[in-house]
């Protein structure tokens, strides 16, 4: 496995581990919320037998690297440097089958979550409680209960209590696995606080109800405002974006096929029964801005477009300090890279 000791890569990138036991449904998460894969598809998914490492770069603030480990690899096995794998992770998801027998996964999740608290203290630990779309609302509780409560035990038990465990009911066929990455990738993004703080001064003063910054690629929502996220709005959101971008890549395109669908003058505007506005507004090439307005509140839309305009704006200069920070720290990465001897004891001379 090459690159797990890049500093630089895992500072810039961070990573994420996707692990749990075989058949768990891992593979198939990854490829229905970046690969854009219809969840009935899956079923045809061949059991993943080696670690499988991927770049997601689609805008500027949803960078990060994802790891696929395969559910029969031993990677505590002397033969793997699962300190190596632990210390440059960002986040860990172990996925759990809730419509399995889960106390081998258990067993499973606590070896991996103390040796991985070990070696690095600062991973998110996060717990996908999946394919729970074949169960019962009443099951779907009494599950997650069960798992929160034997998963604490167990770290309790261990004296290892102030070890943070998220939980989330997942599945691929509905929106509550996009909105479960949605959560882990937000606490990867060191600039959350600074977007929120825009969406919450953006909404204040346009009369919005809701707003959600997304990555129309992946449909993650990146940041949102301070006011609680209701899960059909968040789906009405997702179907928007799926609207948008069909229709732009149908009509959008150029005769020769040139060109892109998505730009800067990506707009759209649907009116629901219940006297409210969807609102989308292009921000970066794979940004999108998603608002919920009452109709007498977009009647003002010059004051909204004109608001927007502002958080655009602001939202690029966060980006270009994020650059900045980037291009800084990739040269202090290739001086030290420099500075470091040749096989014959001297030291590199600087390109």
């Amino acid at each position: 496995v090459l690159d797990f000791n890049d500093p630089f890569s895992t500072e810039v990138k961070p990573r994420i581990l996707l692990m749990g036991l075989r058949r768990s449904g891992k593979s198939s998460i990854q490829k229905v919320v970046f690969h854009k894969m219809s969840p009935n598809e899956t079923l045809f998914l061949e059991s993943t037998n080696k670690i499988c490492r991927e770049d997601v770069s689609n805008s500027s603030f949803v960078n990060f690297q994802i790891w696929d480990f395969p559910g029969q690899i031993d990677f505590f096995d002397p033969t793997f440097d699962y300190e190596m794998i632990f210390r440059g992770t960002g986040a860990l998801i172990f996925v759990i089958d809730s419509q399995d027998d889960y106390m081998e996964a258990l067993a499973r999740l606590h070896l991996t979550v103390t040796r991985a608290y070990k070696v690095n203290p600062d991973i998110n630990f996060e717990i996908f409680i999946h394919k729970v779309d074949g169960l019962s609302d009443d099951h779907k509780i009494e599950t997650q209960r069960d798992i929160h409560q034997r998963a604490n035990d167990d770290l309790a038990d261990a004296g290892l209590e102030k070890i943070h465990l998220s939980f989330y009911l997942t599945s691929i066929y509905d929106h509550s696995i996009f909105e479960a990455f949605s959560k882990v990738v937000q606490k990867l993004i060191p600039q959350l606080p600074t977007l929120e703080n825009l969406l919450n001064i953006f909404i204040s003063n346009s009369g919005i109800e809701k707003a959600f910054l997304f990555d129309v690629v992946s449909k993650i929502y990146i940041a949102t405002d301070s006011t609680p996220v209701d899960m059909q709005t968040y789906e009405l959101c997702c179907d928007m974006i799926d609207v948008v971008i069909d229709i732009s890549c149908i009509y959008g395109l150029k005769d020769d096929g040139t060109g892109a669908p998505y730009d800067k003058e990506s707009m759209a505007i649907i009116k629901l029964n219940n006297t409210t506005v969807l609102y989308l507004k292009e921000v970066t090439k794979f940004l999108a801005l998603v608002c919920f307005v009452r109709e007498e509140s977009f009647e003002r839309k010059g004051l909204i477009d004109y608001n927007f305009h502002c958080f655009r704006k602001a939202i690029q200069e966060v980006f270009e300090v994020r650059m900045k920070v980037v291009r800084s720290r990739k040269h202090q990465s290739h001086m030290q890279k420099n500075k470091r001897p040749t096989p014959n004891g001297t030291p590199r001379m600087p390109l």
